[in-house]
């Protein structure tokens, strides 16, 4: 129990042998430094957790996440350490206010950084579930801007099939009635362009010359129509839009699974949009509050710190810092008086030095 008292101390950046001597200052440190440390090891799992994710799918994502992860949360860590224990419990409410200022809010810039990557794991599911829908709206938008290029770039040969085909439906149609027709003819049904005469007469024969004549004309225009929806289709391949497909459930769990940081932070955004576009404001809400938590909770080793009272521990290391800093003044002034009176023993020394030498001469 020593070893994690005085662990906890260290994270608060106290002076250990000076907080030993003031017990009832131990509970209150032993709780700062564990705020600190847990804020350095959520740092940690949050940095790690980000590369992870940048680098997902090479063999040395999880060694360098973990690399990554422990940098990061030392330097976190040593940071909230300096932040806590530069604050001067000496000093007046507003000066210290006043030092704590840049501190917190360094503290929420830090909280910020440290709460996305775990905001992304919270949301995983959601996440996934927008990168879907933003996968394939993309891969739609692509698909239609191709085929409008493509539209725009063979207007000529597209116009020319479709009234190839508006003339091959046309003359299908025809040659379907005056088959119906014939048929009549033949078989004696009665109608207002037959006779009613069963047998295969000459009106039949020319009726039937005719439809053969006009079958012959058909095939060559369907033969018309193949040959440009060949040519169609070739361009088609050659530009890329037979390859283009909208992606299966299955392909969209693949580049879901294998996500970038940069599309799973842009999908959490937009979870606090609705599909109709109207702000989800429950989504928008959670994710803010999560933001919020770990914000306070980087923030709070500087608050607690603030809200304590000046104890005997913050008074001794007054005392001490004052008697260093005079024992210290001390010091200046016996160099700056030795330094004096070896001045002055030289500047004798020369003088006399030169006085001999003149005398000499």
């Amino acid at each position: 129990m020593n070893s994690i008292f005085r662990f906890f101390w260290f994270c608060s950046g106290v002076h250990i042998a000076t907080l030993e001597k003031h017990p009832t200052e131990h509970n209150k440190y032993v709780g700062i430094g564990a705020t600190i440390f847990f804020t350095g090891l959520f740092a940690a799992l949050s940095g790690g957790y980000a590369m992870y994710f940048v680098f997902k799918g090479d063999s040395t994502a999880l060694p360098f996440a973990f690399l990554f992860g422990l940098i990061w949360g030392l330097a976190i860590f040593n940071m909230d350490r300096y932040i806590v224990s530069s604050i001067n419990k000496s000093a007046s409410t507003g000066k210290q206010l006043l030092q704590a200022t840049p501190r917190i809010l360094l503290a929420i810039m830090i909280g910020i950084v440290i709460s996305r990557p775990l905001e992304l794991k919270i949301f995983d599911k959601e996440i996934k579930e927008r990168l879907k829908v933003t996968y394939l709206n993309n891969q739609r938008s692509k698909i239609d801007t191709l085929n409008i290029a493509f539209g725009n770039k063979y207007k000529i040969e597209l116009a020319k099939l479709k009234e190839t085909k508006a003339q091959r439906d046309s003359m299908e149609s025809a040659i379907k009635t005056d088959r119906q027709k014939l048929n009549f003819e033949i078989f004696g049904n009665k109608t207002t362009e037959t006779s009613g005469i069963m047998g295969y007469g000459p009106y039949a024969k020319r009726k039937e010359a005719e439809l053969k004549q006009r079958e012959q004309d058909l095939d060559t225009l369907s033969a018309g129509v193949r040959k440009l929806e060949d040519f169609v289709d070739n361009r088609k391949q050659f530009d890329g839009l037979m390859s283009e497909k909208l992606y299966t459930s299955k392909q969209l769990d693949s580049l879901t699974s294998i996500a970038g940081f940069a599309d799973r932070n842009s999908a959490l955004g937009q979870l606090s949009i609705s599909p109709n576009g109207k702000k989800d404001v429950n989504t928008s809400l959670a994710i803010t509050f999560i933001g919020l938590l770990f914000i306070f909770f980087e923030c709070l080793p500087v608050f607690v710190k603030l809200m304590s009272s000046r104890g005997p521990y913050d008074r001794s290391v007054e005392n001490i810092e004052t008697a260093q800093m005079y024992e210290s003044d001390k010091d200046k002034d016996y160099e700056i008086t030795v330094i004096d009176g070896v001045h002055d023993t030289r500047v004798s020394t020369e003088i006399n030095r030169r006085k001999n030498a003149l005398n000499s001469n």
